[in-house]
């Protein structure tokens, strides 16, 4: 079954206001959530639907990355799919009160976020592929501690206060509402001297740099996605992706549509009308020959075959050259004297026909 547009499912128009976003996400997340609709399945998924729409939404640069990209520009980082605990949003709304899903153990590890990073390529080193180094911060094992978060590397203790279940419960109307423990903040688990470094998370930050291989004929908006480069999860869970998305510059003399390229060349009026050859300059810095046939007029697409874009099945796309007629602004004596032979030759056409604006478009 087809995704529905985060915006149709909270029923809010694209230029909706966040105050606007949450509060229509809270009216759903009240008539669906699945106390208030025990054991109705079609309820709970519309709840979860909503959540979902809501963390994107909710989100300024979640929202960001959907409006120009859609849900691959949210995938992985929370929107399409990417989702966890569906009570931590919820209690985002209502104070930090799960109901749904809040009695889980917040202590367990869990897989860390995915980071983004954009980055800006030439034409032709999306073209032909290449290899950058970017730098960036993400969420690391503490060096000092481990990971385990207390200074003598004791690790953590059952809470006494939750017993161990990292919350607090209580009723309030038809909600069945739990609370984060207060002294252990939903860990269910504290520790007595905590890491100084991390301050008990068994996390810290860490500066890296690393290399990454951008594949030949990548397309503006697409992503390379590096594995296990993303944040680590609390609790020594494994760490998020990193997604690396691609904005390709524009070129002066070349443009990409699917695996061909188009670029222009401007030719005499004498070679166009006789034929010829001319040498045309590609995307990589060579130069090939181009047959121009006899009678060639401007505007006229001639093709160079395996002079595009590189795909993954090994075959390139073509190059197309856009003939552009060049007249000369100024003449010799003799030329012109030619010009008026083939004139008298030729025939003058002092009336020429109306021409339809189809048959010259785009020349």
């Amino acid at each position: 079954m087809a995704k529905r547009d985060y915006y149709e499912v909270l029923g809010v128009q694209k230029d909706a206001q966040k105050d606007d976003i949450k509060r229509a996400y809270r009216k759903l997340a009240i008539q669906f959530h699945p106390d208030k609709n025990p054991g109705d399945k079609a309820a709970e998924e519309k709840f979860k639907e909503a959540t979902e729409a809501y963390e994107v939404l909710g989100d300024d640069s979640k929202r960001q990355a959907y409006d120009q990209f859609g849900f691959a520009g949210v995938e992985g980082m929370g929107g399409a799919g990417g989702f966890g605990d569906f009570s931590s949003i919820f209690g985002s709304i209502f104070g930090n009160q799960g109901g749904y899903g809040a009695d889980r153990r917040s202590d367990r590890s869990q897989r860390g976020s995915n980071l983004r990073y954009d980055i800006e390529l030439p034409f032709e080193k999306a073209i032909y592929g290449t290899t950058v180094e970017i730098a960036y911060s993400r969420d690391d094992t503490c060096k000092t501690c481990a990971g385990s978060g207390s200074v003598d590397g004791s690790g953590r203790k059952v809470c006494g206060t939750c017993r161990g279940s990292g919350q607090v419960r209580r009723s309030s109307g038809f909600f069945s509402i739990s609370q984060p423990c207060p002294l252990c903040q939903g860990q269910g688990s504290v520790i007595e001297k905590p890491c100084r470094d991390c301050e008990g998370s068994g996390i810290s930050k860490k500066k890296q740099k690393i290399k990454v291989t951008i594949p030949p004929g990548v397309d503006d908006g697409k992503r390379v996605t590096i594995p296990g480069q993303g944040d680590v999860g609390p609790n020594g869970g494994a760490p998020g992706d990193l997604y690396v998305f691609i904005h390709v510059r524009a070129h002066d003399y070349f443009e990409r549509h699917d695996q061909d390229i188009y670029c222009a060349a401007r030719i005499d009026f004498i070679t166009a009308a006789l034929g010829g050859e001319v040498s045309v300059q590609t995307l990589d810095n060579k130069r090939v020959k181009l047959a121009i046939p006899a009678g060639t007029q401007h505007g006229k697409l001639l093709r160079v075959k395996e002079e595009g874009v590189p795909s993954s099945s090994g075959r390139k796309g073509d190059l197309y050259v856009k003939i552009l007629l060049q007249v000369p602004q100024r003449l010799s004596r003799r030329g012109r004297e030619l010009l008026e032979e083939l004139r008298k030759s030729e025939g003058e056409n002092l009336e020429p026909p109306a021409v339809k604006l189809s048959e010259v478009a785009g020349s």
